[in-house]
């Protein structure tokens, strides 16, 4: 570990000496609070069910909100570590090592000390800053940012701008900006049958049988064919289970795990539509339960676009690459109030694994981003 390090890396490493596995918050967001009441940020606690949530505003106007997540996922076998994974290290490569170096510690440390050299710089800037911290993120994401974005729409909060700190870059700092999210539909399919003994077929009415074809059909289905920012809709079966594990028996029922990831170009009720159509072509009877992880979203040019793209820009040397790939993030809450939501953050090749790191240099040029972005957006 160096013998100095900047406030970036240094708010970085307090926040990750933290053992904060979902939903706990170990107290990040009670250290980032405190650097943000000396700010003059009004600070609200929005803490349910166990979950740490944070919302903090300063100033007055058009809203940015800068989002993120204390919780981390857990370590994993400890002893596979090349270090302790609460205990924070800067490698001879230059990494700064820890759980949640790079989801998302390091953009929230980023974040903060942005908006600390952005007030030193423009005390009375226009517009509001706003912060939407939880410790919800990596698990089941009911009473985290979902639930305080329910909490500000009912206020009548509806930011206009948001950064969610999610790392996005992929081969260097600031080479990719999300600026959307596929959205994401799951069902899990009960077929039913006849459960009966394998050596009395006309006895039985197999549902693996039965559901073949239609899952089958369901695979080869053209859902959309996207558009310019999002891929063809994609139908995944992630489980299949049926039976009691004996051999000489035919089960009763069959479930299938399935999923949508979805684009603009349809709906969540027209997928679940079709899907019925297609099923009840083959006549067996079944059910559906369905779950809407989230909505797809889209934050075409804009304000927020356009500020992020030229104050990435300003800093890297080259423009980012707009794209929607990858998973859900709690950006999909935020858009539901008709945010533009982007998400930016350091690169995501090590998130969730063991060993996970950043380049240290990384979060000090990312926080130089997003001050860039703050002076574009909200500045005199």
């Amino acid at each position: 570990m160096p013998d100095t390090l900047s406030d970036t890396l240094q708010l970085a490493c307090d926040l990750l000496a933290r053992p904060s596995v979902t939903p706990d918050d170990a107290g990040c967001q009670a250290l980032i609070a405190e650097r943000l009441e000396a700010l003059g940020f009004h600070i609200e606690a929005m803490n349910t069910h166990g979950v740490t949530n944070l919302w903090a505003t300063r100033g007055t106007g058009p809203t940015l909100v800068l989002a993120g997540h204390t919780d981390v996922v857990p370590t994993g076998p400890e002893q596979s570590w090349q270090q302790p994974p609460f205990t924070p290290l800067i490698d001879e490569q230059g990494y700064l090592r820890a759980r949640g170096a790079s989801d998302m510690k390091g953009s929230l440390a980023a974040m903060v000390t942005a908006v600390e050299r952005f007030i030193a710089e423009q005390p009375d800037h226009p517009g509001r800053l706003a912060f939407l911290i939880t410790s919800d993120e990596e698990g089941p994401a009911i009473h985290g940012t979902r639930a305080v974005v329910e909490t500000l729409a009912e206020r009548g909060e509806r930011p206009e701008y948001c950064i969610v700190g999610e790392p996005s870059s992929t081969s260097r700092l600031g080479d990719v900006v999300k600026n959307g999210r596929r959205g994401s539909l799951g069902a899990t399919l009960r077929v039913f049958g006849q459960q009966g003994h394998v050596a009395y077929p006309h006895m039985v009415d197999n549902p693996i049988h039965l559901a073949a074809p239609a899952l089958d059909a369901l695979a080869r289905e053209q859902w959309d064919e996207g558009n310019t920012f999002f891929p063809a809709t994609s139908f995944q079966i992630s489980n299949i289970h049926a039976g009691t594990g004996a051999t000489n028996m035919v089960p009763g029922t069959l479930d299938v795990v399935f999923n949508f990831r979805f684009s603009t170009e349809v709906t969540a009720e027209q997928l679940k539509e079709r899907t019925c159509a297609l099923l009840d072509r083959f006549g067996f009877e079944y059910s559906l339960d369905w779950t809407l992880f989230g909505e797809p979203f889209l934050t075409p040019a804009g304000a927020l676009l356009d500020s992020v793209v030229d104050g990435v820009r300003a800093v890297t040397g080259e423009a980012p690459q707009l794209l929607t790939s990858g998973g859900t993030s709690d950006g999909r809450f935020i858009a539901t109030l008709g945010t533009q939501v982007i998400e930016l953050g350091p690169c995501n090749d090590t998130i969730h694994q063991i060993d996970e790191r950043v380049r240290a240099t990384d979060l000090d040029t990312l926080s130089d981003c997003y001050q860039a972005i703050f002076q574009r957006l909200l500045g005199h």
